[in-house]
């Protein structure tokens, strides 16, 4: 088929351009033709957290990106529909995290479709956002009516999404994200963070919001028994909001955890995240409510376990004893289950309940998935 990608790619960053890039190449691997379509702006300068919005890594190869969209251009969107109405494509698969897109994104397809030929898939990471604004249903809403299917990556989701529509929704996990290169050794990957590769060492990753819970683990990491059991905490990610890094920093020198947390607060490259996951024992991601999350198919990339809250979809894919722990989302909870990791014998057979989890969440399933969604077949 002539597919288009409508979202996030190079020379944008982060998780949603990673996620795009790895379907494209995943689809054109199936044979089909494959084309995204970027932005140009993603957002105002004065709405983005972080620090920019733009990888300095080189483009992926092989893949067709067009920087086109403009998130706040209503003229943008009517000229990118028309291209893309003009383009005929058998599918247009378009990601929706966030109801601030959903102007946007509702006008391109709505002019897209026109040509009565062309399907539309959402793969749906939030339908509800995680930090409420003004607007949020409306854009929702509108967003949703030229949508002919949509998928989500847990059932949580999935319930939401049935909130806003009858179409055809189905579920299915996220996949493992093996884009990343690969596993070093723990001795390498501490030598090269300055770290001491005889230590127990925690890793925390990814843009730090409040939702995330990075407090909870900090508080966690001032229990006694977790300070007497000599365990470390690496951070790794950029804050996107200055309330909470500063809520963080006084929870660090409130406990003196400043020796026991090493704080690598920039955006991680690509080529760097294999480092961050080689040197942990642990990942955990402490959420306070949730959806899905992409750190979790990272984890099982690099064959890691994990600890993960009981919100949202995180549980579904980390079965508790198999390849990590469930905890309740407060420090003391967090801390139980980080401590009875490091008891001998805890996680037996942890190398092969990993290889089976990680065969649950291939890209052939989840593309098989989306094509059943918006094709029936």
């Amino acid at each position: 088929m002539k597919i288009a990608i409508l979202g996030t790619a190079h020379p944008l960053r982060g998780g949603l351009a990673a996620f795009n890039e790895r379907l494209a190449y995943q689809l054109q691997q199936q044979g089909h033709t494959v084309t995204i379509w970027s932005f140009s702006l993603q957002y105002p300068s004065f709405l983005f957290p972080g620090k920019t919005q733009f990888t300095e890594e080189a483009a992926p190869a092989g893949l067709s990106i067009r920087t086109t969209v403009n998130s706040v251009n209503p003229l943008n969107w009517l000229q990118v529909g028309a291209q893309m109405n003009r383009e005929k494509y058998d599918l247009i698969i378009v990601k929706f995290w966030l109801p601030f897109m959903g102007p946007a994104f509702g006008t391109i397809l709505r002019k897209a479709k026109k040509n009565k030929h062309t399907k539309v898939v959402c793969i749906v990471d939030n339908i509800i956002p995680h930090e409420k604004r003004p607007g949020d249903k409306p854009f929702t809403n509108y967003f949703i009516k030229p949508v002919d299917a949509f998928v989500t990556m847990s059932l949580d989701v999935l319930k939401d999404v049935k909130t806003f529509t009858d179409k055809p929704s189905l579920f299915t996990p996220h996949p493992v994200y093996d884009s990343y290169l690969e596993a070093v050794s723990k001795s390498e990957a501490c030598k090269k963070l300055s770290l001491d590769p005889g230590k127990k060492y925690l890793l925390f990753f990814g843009f730090i919001r409040e939702y995330k819970g990075l407090d909870l683990l900090l508080e966690a990491m001032a229990d006694a028994r977790i300070r007497a059991a000599g365990i470390e905490l690496i951070v790794a990610g950029e804050y996107y909001n200055k309330d909470v890094e500063a809520n963080n920093n006084s929870i660090i020198a409130k406990h003196q955890l400043q020796d026991v947390v090493h704080l690598n607060t920039d955006f991680i490259p690509n080529s760097e995240v294999r480092y961050f996951f080689s040197a942990a024992d642990l990942v955990v991601q402490p959420y306070k409510h949730a959806t899905q999350s992409g750190i979790t198919q990272i984890a099982f990339h690099f064959e890691k376990p994990m600890v993960v809250t009981n919100v949202g979809g995180l549980a579904e894919v980390v079965p508790d004893g198999k390849v990590g722990f469930i905890a309740e989302p407060e420090p003391a909870s967090i801390a139980d289950a980080i401590l009875r990791f490091y008891e001998p014998g805890s996680l037996p057979g942890l190398k092969e309940n990993i290889a089976i989890e990680k065969k649950k969440y291939t890209w052939e399933t989840f593309t098989e998935v989306m094509m059943k969604a918006v094709f029936g077949k």
